[in-house]
């Protein structure tokens, strides 16, 4: 997927590594599909409220302190 990237521009490459880095840090492919699903899903409607963000960032680990 890496010769992928390469056709893609820096500023949409650089999001989509910095996407995979922090969903290849969640320690089980159950945590990474739950992660994903729900990000689609907050996305849907094109609003994300302070709420959405909250629990996004817990289940990337991010609010949890996770290492």
């Amino acid at each position: 997927m890496n010769w992928l990237l390469k056709f893609l521009p820096a500023d949409k490459r650089a999001m989509l590594e910095l996407a995979m880095r922090i969903v290849a840090s969640l320690d089980s492919g159950a945590e990474r599909k739950e992660a994903i699903n729900y990000g689609i899903k907050m996305l849907e409607d094109g609003k994300v409220n302070v709420g959405e963000w909250a629990k996004f960032g817990s289940k990337l680990g991010i609010l949890t302190g996770k290492h």
